[in-house]
């Protein structure tokens, strides 16, 4: 066993980003009321660090700070020190994240916020360097300045806090607009998305460069809608230099972060589950509707990565995070040199390797290499003076045999943690994925899933947001119930068992009663069972991942037409109204918002499948369905004997097999054209019907 000198209260949790730091001088504690209570008796200030377990200045800031015996001294005799996972308490990371962003006009993490022992905010910033240094002052003259602020400007911290309290008590209020909502209101957001694209790199704007996939969805979800070419440009052109450059893995599959310049070849290396579930889906709908093998071979290497390194073997539950860095080095696990590739596939596949990736002896990276792919097989094969067949042969042995050396060396650390909302997420991105790519093992994959999310991650009817270890803990978010159970309504759609519809509106409906304001409308982030904090939060904005709001609402009016619940469908209206006039100022923040508008402004094709499951005739039903880009519409599945699913789905009644046939429906508004037998006749309705919609005729 490993000998520490230092122990603090950090030891007994299972979050990895607090265990990191359970070792540290620092007398940490975690949020919890003994800290609260100690605060308050002692009338201590307390010094709030909110990280989590990927994040690379968390590290740096942990090792040049928070193992610092001098400052830790500091900070002990003068705080109260609490550390946060903020992927575990969301909340709180929303709130003194906007508090810092008012003070400073910039946030990230470390999140470092000095609190009142009655928890409201009066001084706060992210990384501080150990001394001045990069025009940011030291954190021990930081802790030395707020200590004695708030022993001698008392006062003044109350003012201070008094008034960042009444702002973030603000923040969360929004009016319903008068606006009628309509499809001009897309028309102007797409406008003003697309005046940041960039044409020659794809994406938008300028480094440091995140891929966006919800306003890529939302482009799709327009080309669909309007047919104009330079919109799916954007889109597909968007992906492929993503997929080629270096924040796409090459030999393992899966996305990183985000890329540190403009042309996607220089990642923050850490991975994370939602960009994942986020990107694959994505990626997906391009394929479905494209046809290029390019996009399906994305899809496919993103969730095979999402299963040989984001799951857990036993419960089948999505780890959250992989670290950027790995031996201390940001990065390490995946770079080469020139020379590993040589001498791992010999001189001549190690040149062609090499050219195709561009490996150069120079690096492209400090000393090393990040695989990318800049140019064509075409373009690299003619340079190099090879046959095409020749070049993609040794490609297809180099990248087999250097991720097998890669597997041999450290890897970055992984967090274990399963949140919910995040397995919501890539439970929906399998659960599509299976259907539309005819995975069998995909769809296996999303059941186990779903089946673990309800046993272990619910309690007493409600959703728990974290598990780790055997321990499920702190009460669900908004996003945890929407996702999940947008998560299961695609389920539903994939299998067509009715069990999952029920799980989700079971969750729906618990949502609504936890987390719908009934004074002002729209839902609240944390529910009516949760801690209450100095502020309760309402948030439209479409940020890293999907608001609440964003998924609740295309939830609800998917809801509302597979069981016709009409509130439903005035929830999810309220909800864009309430967003209305932010969204109209800032599109580019409101991506899945916007493609739920889409939806709601839409006249979504209700589509209809009676047959036995897993017979031939349905199956190839179901295939013509899937394999197409349909983002405005319903799929209801089931027997021809299953009164269950007719009880709960109105769209199930008085339909039957023809002849004892699988049979499809195509509707609209529960109006349905003759039923059909064949996939032809199936993809012959379907067509017209999308015709006809994009054509104005109702």
């Amino acid at each position: 066993m490993v000998e520490h000198k230092h122990i603090n209260r950090l030891k007994n949790e299972t979050s990895p980003y607090l265990l990191q730091h359970a070792h540290n001088p620092v007398d940490w504690y975690p949020w919890n009321e003994e800290a609260l209570t100690r605060a308050r008796a002692e009338n201590k200030p307390i010094m709030l660090s909110i990280g989590y377990s990927a994040c690379h200045w968390c590290h740096v800031m942990e090792r040049e700070s928070f193992e610092n015996e001098e400052i830790a001294r500091l900070m002990n005799v003068n705080f109260i020190n609490i550390k946060v996972d903020r992927e575990e308490r969301p909340d709180l990371d929303q709130i003194y994240m906007n508090a810092v962003q008012m003070m400073t006009s910039h946030g990230g993490w470390p999140l470092t916020v000095f609190l009142t022992p009655d928890l409201i905010p009066f001084f706060g910033g992210t990384y501080f360097p150990p001394e001045d240094r990069y025009q940011i002052p030291g954190f021990p003259r930081v802790l030395i300045g707020v200590a004695e602020a708030y022993r001698t400007r008392t006062a003044e911290v109350q003012q201070t806090s008094r008034e960042i309290l009444a702002e973030l008590q603000n923040m969360g209020a929004a009016r319903l607009s008068a606006e009628a909502l309509s499809p001009s209101m897309l028309d102007t957001a797409l406008r003003d998305i697309s005046r940041r694209y960039d044409s020659t790199y794809g994406g938008f704007g300028g480094a440091p460069k995140f891929p966006a996939p919800m306003n890529l969805e939302f482009a799709l979800r327009t080309h669909y809608r309007t047919g104009e070419d330079a919109t799916l440009e954007i889109v597909t052109h968007t992906c492929h230099r993503m997929a080629e450059g270096g924040m796409y893995d090459q030999l393992g599959g899966g996305f990183h972060r985000y890329s540190t310049d403009a042309r996607w070849l220089v990642p923050h290396f850490e991975k994370m589950l939602y960009d994942n579930a986020l990107l694959s889906r994505l990626y997906l709908h391009v394929y479905q509707l494209t046809g290029d093998e390019f996009f399906r071979r994305v899809v496919e290497e993103t969730l095979d990565y999402v299963v040989r390194e984001m799951t857990d073997p036993q419960s089948g539950g999505f780890y959250s995070t992989q670290d950027a860095d790995s031996e201390g080095v940001e990065g390490k696990f995946f770079v080469w040199t020139i020379d590993e590739i040589k001498r791992l596939l010999g001189e001549e596949d190690g040149a062609l390797v090499g050219a195709y990736y561009d490996a150069s002896e120079e690096g492209n990276f400090e000393d090393s290499n990040i695989l990318h792919v800049p140019q064509s097989e075409g373009q690299v094969a003619h340079k190099a003076g090879v046959p095409l067949e020749r070049l993609m042969k040794a490609v297809e042995r180099g990248r087999r045999v250097l991720f097998e050396a890669r597997e041999r060396r450290i890897k970055p650390a992984r967090d274990e943690k399963v949140l919910t909302a995040w397995n919501g997420m890539m439970l929906e991105s399998f659960a599509e994925a299976s259907a539309v790519l005819e995975r069998a093992d995909h769809r296996i994959v999303a059941e186990r899933n779903a089946e673990f999310l309800l046993t272990h991650l619910r309690r007493d009817g409600l959703l728990l947001h974290t598990y780790k270890d055997g321990q499920a803990k702190y009460h669900g978010y908004l996003d945890d119930y929407a996702h999940i159970a947008s998560g299961l309504v695609t389920l539903y759609e994939v299998t067509g068992e009715i069990r999952w519809l029920e799980e989700a509106q079971t969750l729906t409906e618990r949502m609504i009663e936890e987390f719908w304001d009934e004074d002002g409308g729209g839902f609240f982030y944390t529910g009516n069972s949760g801690e209450q904090l100095i502020v309760r939060t309402k948030d439209y904005l479409d940020n890293a991942t999907p608001s609440g709001n964003s998924v609740a609402a295309e939830l609800l009016l998917r809801l509302a037409i597979l069981t016709d619940n009409q509130d439903y469908r005035l929830k999810a209206t309220m909800i864009f109204r309430l967003a209305q006039n932010q969204t109209a100022r800032y599109p580019s923040a409101f991506g899945y918002l916007l493609g739920a508008l889409d939806f709601y402004l839409s006249a979504p094709q209700e589509i209809v499948i009676i047959g036995e499951r897993g017979s031939a005739e349905a199956q190839s039903l179901a295939r013509e369905v899937w394999s197409r880009y349909l983002p405005n519409r319903v799929i209801a599945q089931s027997t021809a004997s299953d009164q269950r699913a007719r009880s709960l789905v109105p769209l199930l009644r008085d339909r039957s097999a023809r002849q004892g046939l699988a049979t499809a429906y195509v509707c609209e508004n529960y109006a349905c054209q003759q039923p059909v037998t064949t996939a032809e006749e199936l993809a012959s309705q379907i067509i017209r019907t999308t015709d006809r919609r994009a054509s104005g005729v109702s």
